[in-house]
């Protein structure tokens, strides 16, 4: 599994691994069925802690993105791809929100401000 884990970011690392996952649902790289890797199989290959694993599938269970057959596995459940859509959507606008707060503290104007983010996304599409 593609997951490539960021010792040094401030993110937990289960956070990671419930975020990779669900781009790789959104962008269809998972589909409905797919089995995830062991929870022993991904820690080794990340080379992580079981436990760290395990609370990361959690996670993906409780939001109803997978599902765990005891002595099968967890597998990709059917999920509505537009309310996934929409929730990190949700959350990308209230870290923008944070991102003009910090940005109106320290006086910037409106145009300032969307001319910083013209440039960060012209700098991003190359």
């Amino acid at each position: 599994m593609n997951i490539i884990i960021n010792t040094s970011s401030m993110i937990p690392i289960y956070e990671q691994i419930v975020e990779r996952i669900k781009q790789m649902i959104v962008s269809k790289e998972l589909h409905d069925g797919d089995p995830l890797p062991s929870v022993r199989t991904l820690s080794k290959e990340l080379k992580i802690s079981a436990l760290t694993v395990k609370k990361a599938y959690d996670c993906l269970e409780e939001e109803g993105l997978t599902s765990t057959i005891h002595g099968k596995g967890t597998y990709v459940t059917g999920i509505n791809l537009q309310v996934l859509k929409e929730a990190q959507r949700q959350q990308v606008e209230a870290e923008m929100e944070k991102v003009v707060m910090i940005a109106k503290e320290y006086g910037l104007e409106n145009e300032e401000i969307k001319e910083i983010l013209d440039l960060i996304l012209e700098e991003s599409s190359c």
